[in-house]
């Protein structure tokens, strides 16, 4: 696993009614700050990334649908550097992935439908200065096909 990175196994709790998931709690080992909370959607096969924050940590949590997110450590001195790391969650395996500073992240929706994605980030979206850095998703110096691998 690459340094830094950190993931919880979400616990679903259904009745007759419908379903809870608690996402990510203050009390939580892995809890840094609050910045903000946010949905994006991808339909399927659709890749969003390479991107990477210098001052953000996002919480991704997988909602609707399913998503492969892709992680690539390209910090300089970090001894994960070069590592890739792949995480399916989504409705069929919910978790939280914690994605550090400086590490290169993106996500493909997986699946026959669109997937939704919430982020809990540390830090606000500044409109006037994004603290967000965009990479090519088909970049040749990120090591990663995001083409189907069928195994």
């Amino acid at each position: 696993m690459i340094k830094d990175v950190r993931t919880k196994i979400l616990k679903v709790i259904p009745d007759e009614r419908g379903r809870l998931m608690e996402t990510l709690r203050s009390d939580d080992d892995m809890f840094t700050k609050f910045g903000q909370a946010y949905i994006t959607t991808a339909y399927p096969g659709v890749v969003k990334g390479w991107h990477y924050h210098k001052i953000q940590v996002d919480n991704f949590i997988g909602v609707k649908g399913m998503f492969k997110v892709v992680l690539y450590d390209t910090r300089e001195g970090s001894p994960t550097r070069g590592e890739i790391n792949e995480f399916f969650l989504g409705v069929h395996n919910p978790m939280l992935v914690q994605i550090p500073r400086l590490v290169l992240h993106g996500f493909k929706a997986i699946g026959t439908e669109e997937a939704i994605m919430l982020n809990l980030p540390t830090e606000l979206y500044r409109h006037d200065a994004p603290d967000e850095y965009r990479v090519d998703p088909h970049d040749p110096d990120v090591p990663y096909d995001w083409a189907l691998k069928e195994r």
